[in-house]
Order: C-alpha cells, then sequence, then structure tokens
C-alpha cells in the first residue's frame, strides 16, 4: 500500500468513525480489509481505495467502515466494572430513584451484545432489590452487522467460555446444537440501534449510567473530548459513566471525575461542582477534602467550596454499605 492510499483511509476512517489510525497500524488495514478485498472481488486495496475515492458505494464504505472498527467483547469483560455495577452503582440509583422505579442504561458500543447482556443478567439477578421496577438498556454501536448477532443471542462455545459464569450459562442460556441461545427473557430486557458516536446525541434521551468501555482509546483527544461532553448532557446530574481499564477522563474533560475506590467509574462534576449532596475531593497531593453542600445537615451558611479535584468519592447520600 502506497503511503498516499494509507492517509486517504486515515482520513476516511477518522471522518466517518472518529477512529484515529496511528501510522503504526497499517497491519490493521492489511488483516481487515484484505477480506473485504476478497468478498467484493476487487483485485486489491489499491482498487478499493480508488473506489472510496470515486464515492457513490455507499455500501462499500460501511463495509469497509465496519470492518475496521469491529472488535471483539465478552461476557463480564475485565469483571471489576461489574461489580462495581452491582455492588455501587445499583443499590446508588434505587435509593435515589425510589420514587420513579426507573432505570436507563447506554451501553455505547454494544457489539455483538455481550456487555449488555452482562448488565441485563445482573438485573436479572437483582430482582428482589429491583423489584417493579422499569429498567431500559439501550445498546448502540456503528455495525449493522454485529448488532444482528447481539439481537440473535447466539453464541458459540468459546465465547460463552470466555467470562460467563457457569451457573449463569445453566440458568439463562439453551444449549442448540454447538451454539448456546441466551434466554428471551433477558434479550428483551436490550433494545439495540445502529448509531454513530460522532452523530448527534439529542435523540437518545437522558440516561443513568452510561458504558462507553474500550472505545475512547481508538479517538484522538478532540474527539474524545467531544464525545464526553455530549456524553456529561445525556447523564443525569447524579448518574454514572463507565469508561475502560485503559482509559481515563483526566486531562481531557472537567464533566466527570474518578470516583474514589471505582476503578473505571466516573460521576459527573457539573462543571466542577459536585452534582451530589456532599462532595470529598482527593487533589494531586492525595489529600482529601469535605465539602457540604447548602441545605444538608451540617452546612453553613457560606459552605467551603471544594478544592480542585479529580477524584470523587461514592458518598452516604449515592450509595449504602
Amino acid at each position: 500500500m502506497t503511503p498516499a492510499d494509507f492517509s486517504f483511509l486515515q482520513s476516511f476512517l477518522k471522518a466517518r468513525s472518529g477512529l484515529d489510525l496511528a501510522a503504526d497500524k497499517q497491519y490493521l488495514i492489511d488483516s481487515r480489509l484484505n477480506p473485504v478485498v476478497r468478498k467484493r472481488q476487487l483485485g486489491d486495496l489499491a482498487n478499493l481505495v480508488r473506489m472510496l475515492k470515486a464515492g457513490g458505494d455507499k455500501a462499500l464504505e460501511a463495509v469497509v467502515v465496519e470492518a475496521m472498527t469491529t472488535n471483539e467483547s465478552f461476557f463480564f469483560r475485565d469483571k471489576t466494572p461489574f461489580d462495581q455495577f452491582r455492588e455501587k452503582i445499583v443499590p446508588s440509583l434505587t435509593q435515589s430513584r425510589a420514587s420513579s422505579r426507573k432505570l436507563r442504561i447506554w451501553c455505547a458500543a454494544a457489539s455483538t451484545g455481550q456487555e449488555p447482556y452482562s448488565l441485563a443478567m445482573i438485573i436479572k439477578e437483582m430482582s428482589g432489590t429491583l423489584a417493579n421496577w422499569r429498567t431500559e438498556i439501550v445498546g448502540t454501536d456503528l455495525s449493522g452487522e454485529v448488532l444482528e448477532k447481539a439481537r440473535a443471542g447466539l453464541y458459540s462455545q468459546f465465547e460463552v467460555q470466555r467470562g460467563l459464569p457457569v451457573q449463569m450459562l445453566v440458568k439463562y442460556f439453551e444449549q442448540q446444537g454447538e451454539m448456546w441461545q441466551l434466554s428471551p427473557a433477558i434479550r428483551a430486557m436490550v433494545q439495540y440501534k445502529t448509531f454513530n458516536l460522532l452523530d448527534s446525541f439529542s435523540g437518545m434521551g437522558q440516561f443513568d449510567v452510561i458504558f462507553c468501555r474500550n472505545v475512547l482509546i481508538y479517538f484522538d483527544a478532540p474527539t474524545k473530548r467531544d464525545v464526553l461532553a455530549r456524553m456529561a448532557r445525556q447523564l443525569a446530574p447524579d448518574g454514572f459513566l463507565v469508561l475502560g481499564a485503559a482509559e481515563t477522563v483526566v486531562g481531557l474533560t472537567t464533566d466527570f471525575a474518578p470516583m474514589e475506590g471505582g476503578r473505571g467509574v466516573y460521576l459527573p462534576t457539573g462543571n466542577g461542582v459536585a452534582a451530589q449532596p456532599q462532595l470529598k475531593a482527593v487533589n494531586a497531593a492525595g489529600v482529601t477534602n469535605s465539602a457540604i453542600a447548602p441545605g444538608m445537615p451540617g452546612a453553613s451558611a457560606a459552605p467551603a467550596k471544594p478544592a480542585a479535584s479529580n477524584v470523587l468519592p461514592m458518598t452516604p447520600a449515592r450509595i449504602r454499605t
């Protein structure tokens, strides 16, 4: 592949998906687009690039973007975020949403469905806590092809062996030949939509929890800041943002701050002011400062302003221990 063709593909993918393809990632072009070349009998990558430059073939453009942005997923990936969801996030929201009894969750990179279905199974397991609650899980992805697999809820033996506890496999799946079919009850808990994170979020509505894991790592800094700013507007003031283990908001935005003791979980700050009754901040020196909001027990007429912070804890108002 010529440098000019690679540069074109970099610009093409950045404009349509936000993917920031580094110069040392040319091997991804070869491994992911050569199958497209063979399937469509285009001859070689140079011819594929010529067709993309000519424009007009929207189907080819979509196939190329999907091939380059499809990433692996598996049930309960990295485990910790799902433990945080079960042990801290849901208990906090059931307390603050006790009157409405509604919970909305957005999985912003649903891929083949393992992440949203993992959350759905956790919610099902917490049926005692969430009895008579209306829960909605929205799974979005740029690729319509992977979402079709997600909707089907049909997984191979290899896929169910990656992270899925045996008891949940037995409880929520039925074996069909060499495949495993997820139960209709769990599948019905998730709605899937084809969606590009570069597009407007205005039609998505407000969410209590947003899972956007292992997505930002593929974006450049300006795109990360843009996506985070728009997610802040879609997240409830006392909601939760969950990112991947290799991702952070630090140095990108003040709309979110890391939750103390919650690796990968971030809380909205409300432009630097905590959107929760009590704020504790850990500053760069590791010193914890506290401020109690007006109207709360113990508040003074002129409560102290929280020190500059990039870490927010779960507080008594947000989580019961």
